[in-house]
């Protein structure tokens, strides 16, 4: 489990099995070919595909509110909740992309680089 800031507001992250299910459910692809997926930022940053980040953001924020007995928001409800979403912390982009890789490929421990503009 991670904190981040994310525009105006402290997230907590977690990348547990359950996360993959939120992501499947409301986006209708698999999260782990995704992040799979994104190998090439490593070498080319301009690659990086924000909306996804939001996406993965949000399922593991779900999963780490997971038990609570308060409903989580859609993720167009979720996402209306920040005034603004600075890409140019890359702070909060290593942390995201750091928490999905130690809670989905453990054993791997690929870390991501900072992404360069």
């Amino acid at each position: 489990m991670r904190e981040i800031k994310l525009g105006n507001k402290e997230v907590r992250i977690k990348a547990t099995p359950i996360a993959l299910l939120f992501y499947k459910q409301e986006f209708n692809n698999d999260l782990i070919s995704k992040i799979s997926g994104m190998e090439e930022i490593k070498k080319d940053a301009s690659k990086m595909d924000f909306l996804f980040m939001l996406q993965m953001t949000w399922a593991m924020a779900k999963a780490e509110q997971f038990g609570n007995k308060k409903s989580f928001p859609s993720f167009e409800l979720w996402l209306s909740e920040f005034d603004n979403v600075d890409f140019s912390d890359q702070d909060t982009l290593v942390a995201i992309l750091e928490e999905a890789t130690d809670g989905f490929f453990r054993g791997a421990r690929t870390k991501f680089p900072k992404p360069t503009k």
